[in-house]
């Protein structure tokens, strides 16, 4: 009997510790995850905000594909030209070449002859600072990391919570009502108000951004656990090097896929490097596509590729992911439930903040009553 009376049971010990873990890590990492996902909430505005900062980059007339391939050979023989990584083709939202540079500057050259019009710094651009806090902390691979491990917390955040609200079947509803006072009650029910009826939202927003940060190893293992193929690399090339005839590859791209558009352009080639192209097939949900195509730059030879939409279905979901994360597909109503759950984190860091601080301040005998009121 003694025992009993001093030892308390074990489930309600574990429930005490996965309590008092998830108060301190949401009041830790938890400040991480808040303004991470906040960044992204305004990314999900990232076309609108960029045409309303450079409206020089938007509503030109984009030109036929024999103008594009004159500008691509006057912008790749540019100094500027010479810093590119990739080159993303013009479209109607953004009509303007947009190379990325090693250092993740950003370069805009027109369409029709390939004269620059506009740059954007990485370091002092604020939509493209947003853009690095989100996906790597403003720290490169080490961010990266440690943005995994900042996602992970938030699923555990998640999962915990639901679990510790949990009253029961029958009881599931009502033990939803918001209370206004005490402060103590307040704050715990719209904390695990809001929380609950936001788990699904949460729990894919939270979700398809952890596999953001593993998108590698997800990819991977999602293939692996379908027994699918690995994805297609570019092949290796011989032959004597030589100047590239864009308008010749764009031409042999078009016709090896006619219903697909070229989106995005991989730089430099690299001796014994094929040229991939990335290519939007139909039915692809990403902007920029997931198919590619492989080319050898100097005889405009397509040596291969890979058809995103022949997919299996462990590489077409690890291809969904992106597109479902940033809003590229279910519309306007979808980008705004996306914003909305880019704020809920805040909301409810604050709610948990304010719940702790009128713990903290009540006595201790009227505390645990209302504890005991907030958990029944």
């Amino acid at each position: 009997m003694a025992s009993s009376a001093t030892h308390p049971p074990h489930p309600r010990r574990l429930r005490h510790a996965l309590k008092t873990l998830h108060l301190w890590l949401g009041l830790s990492l938890g400040v991480l995850l808040s303004l991470v996902m906040l960044a992204g909430g305004v990314l999900l505005f990232e076309q609108p905000l960029l045409a309303m900062a450079h409206p020089e980059l938007v509503g030109r007339e984009v030109p036929a594909q024999a103008a594009q391939a004159h500008a691509l050979c006057v912008i790749l023989a540019s100094d500027e030209g010479r810093q590119l990584r990739s080159m993303a083709m013009p479209t109607d939202a953004l009509s303007v070449f947009e190379g990325t540079a090693k250092n993740g500057d950003r370069y805009y050259f027109d369409a029709l002859d390939g004269h620059p019009v506009s740059v954007r710094h990485a370091n002092r651009d604020p939509l493209l600072i947003l853009l690095e806090w989100h996906t790597h902390l403003l720290s490169g691979g080490t961010g990266e990391t440690l943005l995994g491990v900042v996602a992970f917390t938030g699923l555990f955040m998640l999962l915990s919570g639901a679990w510790l609200y949990w009253p029961g079947r029958r009881r599931a509803l009502t033990h939803l009502k918001p209370h206004t006072h005490p402060p103590i009650l307040r704050w715990a029910s719209w904390h695990r108000m809001v929380g609950v009826v936001a788990f699904p939202l949460l729990l894919v927003t939270i979700g398809t951004g952890t596999t953001m940060a593993y998108r590698g190893a997800v990819r991977t293992g999602l293939i692996q656990l379908f027994g699918e193929a690995q994805p297609a690399r570019p092949p290796k090339m011989s032959g004597d090097k030589g100047d590239v005839a864009w308008s010749a590859v764009l031409d042999a791209a078009h016709a090896a896929a006619p219903d697909a558009v070229i989106t995005r352009i991989s730089l430099p080639v690299r001796p014994g490097a094929a040229l991939v192209m990335r290519v939007r097939r139909p039915g692809e949900w990403n902007p920029s596509g997931r198919s590619t195509l492989f080319l050898n730059p100097y005889t405009a030879q397509v040596l291969g590729g890979e058809d995103a939409t022949r997919l299996g279905p462990g590489a077409r979901l690890a291809n969904a992911l992106f597109p479902i994360h940033s809003a590229a597909v279910g519309g306007a109503v979808w980008r705004c439930l996306l914003a909305l759950g880019a704020l809920l984190p805040t909301f409810m860091l604050v709610t948990g903040l304010l719940f702790w601080r009128a713990r903290r301040r009540r006595p201790a005998a009227v505390a645990r009553a209302a504890q005991n009121a907030a958990d029944n």
